[in-house]
């Protein structure tokens, strides 16, 4: 057998072995638990959905929230973290964009990223009509009377990638603001002065 194909059936065979080997190696390992599952199983909420995680976080009421959980709402992520650990967990938001609303009359806050867990409006438990508009198509994407969370916020699930017209009505108030569902845009409203 010639040299160069002598060569090449050791480097067949040794690449054949290393296969084996490395599959051999990265079976199945030692069940270690997520960080996520950590803090998600200390708080009971473990196994939720992060869809349902995010609306069960918002809509606690405030006196049942868990002290030490931190959890917040970005376009594409809900990053959580808990005070027994330093480790910040993300757990991606496979569809959708989840906007956050505080209309107010008189005070507010300064918000971006929501928190679903220590972010507070101003009228919590208030009668409010939403209306999200598309700005390009003109199509109304939401239009409902709700009642705002206990943390004063109302919130809804959006199409990502729009530009839409947000209006919040409350007791003959009004406000609205042109609003984005980008991979950078804000998860939190706190701008809506009704008048």
């Amino acid at each position: 057998m010639p040299i160069v194909e002598r060569m090449r059936t050791r480097i067949v065979t040794l690449t054949a072995l290393a296969v084996l080997v490395l599959a051999a190696c990265s079976g199945p390992a030692a069940e270690q638990p997520e960080p996520a599952n950590d803090v998600l199983a200390a708080h009971g909420l473990d196994g939720t959905p992060v869809r349902d995680l995010i609306d069960d976080l918002d809509r606690t009421p405030l006196a049942e929230r868990s002290a030490g959980f931190m959890a917040s709402v970005r376009p594409g992520e809900l990053l959580i973290s808990d005070a027994t650990t330093t480790e910040q967990v993300s757990l991606p938001i496979a569809d959708g964009f989840y906007l956050s609303v505080a209309p107010y009359i008189d005070t507010t806050h300064e918000c971006y990223f929501h928190s679903l867990t220590t972010c507070k409006g101003e009228l919590g438990g208030e009668e409010v009509r939403i209306i999200v508009t598309n700005a390009e198509t003109g199509e109304v994407i939401v239009d409902e009377q709700t009642t705002t969370f206990d943390n004063g916020f109302i919130a809804v699930w959006l199409p990502r990638d729009i530009s839409a017209m947000l209006r919040v009505e409350h007791d003959g108030l009004a406000a609205e603001a042109p609003i984005a569902t980008g991979p950078d845009d804000a998860t939190c409203i706190t701008t809506l002065q009704l008048a």
